[in-house]
């Protein structure tokens, strides 16, 4: 470690009563592994962007379904170690998605998160991305494509039932197992929305698999199986599903990530377009 990052973990180690035992580092963020007073920890220091608050949020939900934190201040968080830490990607890289999906929507039932800590973003703040992504001028993502996108997130946001505090991006790398306490969501960005929001962030992942969640056949298995679970709105799970997949390419662009990043999340925007149940409401 070197710099003003391991400057802050050393900083926060310290105040925290932190042993450090290891370091890990992210594209986002430090990791130290370590115990406190003897129990197994991971401090998590980010080097900025939209993880800042990413403690703040955690705490929001009070461990029901999330990581408990322990400590945390602006940039950095002390929280439980999630031991073995198996990422729900093996369950559907392995041939196991229903399960995979089951644990996804049972995971949803737990998070009961508090109010959302002040400033939190909301869907309809994100939404502003489409908005400036057609005035750049980049072609990278189809305009008409991103045009159709923008009109049918902006119904839904215009159109919301009960939102809450949200995960904002829950899918299968950032839930994890616990041995003591099961499937645990991780690195919460924080957004308000409502609940069918949530859900698309699973539909595009694992991200490595695009013929496996672009299928039709796939897409519309994990809908019923989240709607068994949760009693959700399909119709408007699927179109959040399809305006959110061409958000996350226009952000793989922002943030400039590999092609095939962008090329996974509008395999599920193309399989969605052409959804005979999607264009009954939201054709362009």
């Amino acid at each position: 470690m070197t710099g003003a990052l391991a400057e802050r973990v050393a900083e926060r180690a310290a105040a925290w009563g932190l042993a450090v035992e290891r370091t890990h580092a992210t594209d986002t963020s430090l990791l130290a592994f370590g115990t406190r007073a003897g129990r197994p920890v991971v401090l998590k220091v980010v080097r900025a962007g939209d993880e800042w608050r990413s403690g703040e949020i955690a705490a929001a939900f009070g461990g029901r379904g999330v990581v408990q934190v322990l400590e945390h201040v602006g940039g950095a968080a002390l929280l439980e170690r999630v031991v073995p830490g198996e990422p729900l990607a093996a369950l559907a890289l392995g041939g196991r998605d229903d399960e995979a999906t089951g644990i996804l929507a049972a995971l949803l039932g737990r998070m009961s998160p508090g109010e959302p800590p002040s400033g939190c973003a909301t869907v309809e703040q994100w939404g502003t991305a489409f908005g400036a992504y057609l005035m750049s001028g980049d072609t990278r993502v189809e305009r008409a494509l991103v045009e159709h996108a923008q009109r049918v997130y902006a119904e839904l946001a215009a159109t919301q039932r009960n939102p809450a505090l949200l995960h904002g991006d829950l899918q299968h790398y950032n839930v994890l197992r616990d041995a003591a306490r099961g499937w645990l969501a991780i690195d919460p960005k924080g957004v308000v929305g409502e609940l069918e929001y949530e859900i698309g962030a699973a539909l595009r992942n694992p991200i490595e698999r695009p013929e496996l969640f672009g299928a039709p056949a796939t897409l519309e298995r994990r809908l019923e199986l989240f709607h068994d679970a949760l009693l959700i709105d399909v119709d408007r799970a699927r179109a959040w599903a399809f305006a959110q997949a061409v958000l996350s390419a226009i952000w793989t662009v922002e943030d400039g990530l590999a092609d095939d990043a962008r090329g996974a999340a509008l395999t599920l925007a193309a399989a969605i377009r052409e959804s005979s149940a999607f264009r009954a409401d939201f054709d362009a």
